[in-house]
């Protein structure tokens, strides 16, 4: 009997396989889709961490455009409560790619109504209402001030609301539940206002110094044994420092003067004043990363994430040194520089502090 070479049966073996790809690939393809979505469809990221105070950069930029952040967002897990701090652009998305369920969103707090904070809300009402079917709208706590945005939001998207409910229905799509309400605190120059104290949860707002934009706050959160200060906004100042004594993490903004100046010496010899003119502004309100540094050393913090990144990083080597300076001889404790997705968990009743990425 002729025997075939092994490589001749090989061959064959490769071409009937690939033959039956070609010939199936719509039906694997729909079944992998199946699969995908089913497992997107049950994940719950909230249900799947250990009972503690979770923080998460659903946006670690700022104004300039970035790969790897997005406009300004943190969201935090407290046990099984989802919140938003700031909502810049992407946030929706982004929270969704890292596993959360944006119906699961209980509120959103704001720092400071510059157009980078705020410039996602809008989708991120809209899709905790689809996602959710929620009967009441998406609180927004924030400083005086907040009921402007959030009503502007509302109105932008009102007749899409129309649009939803009558395609859907009410039973299903709640009139009722759509947009935000705004629920504004006034703020006092020192010390703290109490924006949720809920069982186990607290969250404390305080007034920093992002002059001349005000109000501009930070925030103080604590689940059970577990805290986070989250500065917003800010430059060095006692306030962020009094109320990041001994916590477990401080989120804080970070902006690198010299990079800056950078920018606005190239700007300027481009025939670009008015873009020279803004980079020079910005450098007096935002905090540096030796300043952040400073902060997170006096007051004693375990750990130190950098967000608000100013300006944007080019992926170059030696780039994220040249960004934090001397930050890393003032404050001997792990920092990280914020890319969207970096996520922070601290298990309650414990020390740990865990570190990850979910994008």
């Amino acid at each position: 009997m002729f025997k075939r070479p092994l490589v001749t049966w090989l061959l064959l073996l490769v071409g009937i396989s690939a033959v039956a790809l070609w010939w199936f690939q719509g039906p694997i393809a729909l079944e992998v889709a199946r699969r995908v979505a089913t497992h997107e469809m049950n994940a719950n990221a909230i249900r799947d961490l250990p009972d503690g105070l979770h923080v998460g950069l659903c946006g670690a930029g700022s104004p300039f455009p970035d790969d790897l952040r997005s406009g300004p967002c943190t969201l935090v897990v407290a046990g099984q409560r989802l919140l938003v701090f700031d909502a810049g652009t992407a946030s929706a998305r982004q929270i969704g790619r890292m596993g959360f369920w944006l119906g699961d969103i209980e509120a959103v707090l704001l720092t400071h109504f510059h157009s980078d904070h705020i410039g996602g809300l809008g989708e991120l009402m809209l899709q905790r209402w689809l996602q959710g079917g929620h009967a009441k709208p998406l609180p927004v706590h924030g400083p005086l001030g907040v009921a402007e945005v959030v009503h502007g939001f509302d109105q932008a998207y009102r007749q899409d609301q129309g649009y939803r409910v009558e395609h859907h229905g009410d039973k299903w799509l709640p009139a009722a539940g759509f947009g935000a309400t705004p629920v504004p605190y006034a703020l006092p120059e020192k010390g703290t206002v109490t924006v949720l104290k809920e069982g186990d949860l607290e969250v404390v707002a305080f007034a920093v110094n992002h002059a001349p934009i005000h109000p501009a706050v930070g925030y103080r959160i604590r689940y059970k044994d577990r805290t986070v200060v989250l500065s917003g906004d800010t430059t060095a100042n006692d306030q962020v420092l009094a109320q990041s004594k001994g916590v477990d993490v401080l989120v804080h903004e970070a902006l690198s003067p010299g990079l800056v100046r950078l920018l606005s010496d190239v700007a300027l010899q481009s025939g670009k004043p008015v873009v020279a003119k803004l980079m020079n502004d910005v450098l007096y309100y935002h905090a540096t990363p030796e300043e952040a540094a400073q902060t997170a050393r006096d007051a004693q913090v375990r750990f130190l994430v950098l967000n608000h990144i100013v300006p944007t990083l080019p992926p170059l080597p030696g780039m994220e040194k040249v960004f934090l300076g001397r930050a890393r001889d003032i404050f001997k404790g792990p920092i990280k520089v914020g890319v969207d997705g970096d996520f922070v968990s601290l298990p309650s009743g414990s020390t740990t502090i865990t570190w990850g990425n979910r994008l």
